[in-house]
């Protein structure tokens, strides 16, 4: 992941972006993990402001390390860094209170929206075609987003809405990211969203913030640590790959959830969860075989996916 290091030959480069995108996203589970365990005692926003203060000095080592230098920091177009900065806040608020009330696997479930977000916005937002079976797939995707939260049902809990919008702020936050890897180093992409986060929580902490214990703040920085190499692994999956091919592999972490779920807090998604994840993931799974029966499949520029950046 070095900014200098060796491209991946062309015809590995798909793959090679897939492989960095699972092994992220399984960062990410772990971190989603981390913030559901420490939102039980501990305010929202100072979860935030830790994933992110401790991702900045990650960054910085990264850079440092890679040979990159400050310089590989240096910003752009603030209009779209100040966006997608917005973006990314709006989804971990969302995302990390929907954890608090919802068991792990139903709030990833429930965010399995996020790729069909990012199909049918990249329409408008950054030119791309879709034909008519990605878009039906992308309808059938929104009907098992139906069945998991199963609005004007007994069973509907208003919390699942908060999953929800924290997928399409993801999604738009991914696009943007997209657009900015043609100019932005992918450390750049993810400093400036974390240094904004982190000024923007911690003005909140003169009335939320809590010391942690010693295990808790040993947590806290695993916490920290993973999710920003969760994220940076990510981003390099869709630089090298296109968006609609990574898209769908973030259900992967439906798996992780069920069993750090059921491990820590001893939950079990209900047969609505499992109906509705099957029909996302058919959906997804749908819109990768389009995209890859395509004999050479564009590579766009890419940029980072992640709810809970």
């Amino acid at each position: 992941m070095s900014q200098g290091a060796a491209q991946p030959a062309a015809g590995d480069r798909v793959g090679f972006g897939i492989a960095c995108a699972v092994i992220g996203l399984f960062g990410m589970a772990v971190m989603d993990a981390c913030a559901k365990f420490l939102g039980a005692g501990y305010a929202i926003s100072q979860i935030i402001l830790a994933r992110n203060a401790i991702g900045l000095l990650t960054i910085l080592a990264f850079v440092l390390v890679a040979g990159g230098g400050l310089a590989s920091l240096r910003p752009k177009r603030p209009s779209l860094l100040i966006a997608r900065s917005a973006a990314n806040l709006g989804a971990a608020f969302l995302f990390f209170t929907g954890l608090r009330y919802l068991p792990l696997a139903d709030a990833f479930a429930i965010a399995f929206a996020a790729p069909l977000f990012i199909t049918a916005l990249s329409v408008p937002v950054l030119g791309e075609h879709v034909g008519m079976r990605r878009w039906a797939a992308v309808v059938f995707g929104f009907i098992g987003v139906l069945v998991v939260v199963q609005p004007g049902t007994a069973t509907f809990r208003v919390e699942a809405l908060l999953p929800l919008g924290a997928a399409l702020s993801y999604a738009i936050a991914m696009l943007i990211g997209r657009k900015q890897t043609k100019y932005l180093t992918t450390s750049a992409i993810l400093f400036w969203p974390s240094l904004i986060a982190v000024g923007v929580t911690s003005m909140m902490m003169p009335v939320q913030w809590q010391t942690p214990g010693l295990a808790d703040f040993g947590l806290f920085v695993f916490m920290g640590v993973i999710g920003t190499a969760g994220m940076m692994l990510i981003t390099q999956g869709y630089r090298f790959a296109p968006a609609a091919v990574i898209a769908p592999f973030d259900y992967s972490v439906l798996l992780w959830g069920v069993i750090f779920g059921w491990v820590i807090w001893r939950d079990v998604p209900g047969p609505n969860v499992w109906i509705g994840s099957a029909i996302l993931i058919a959906s997804g799974l749908y819109i990768l075989h389009r995209e890859t029966r395509k004999p050479k499949p564009v590579q766009p520029s890419a940029g980072p996916l992640g709810p809970t950046s």
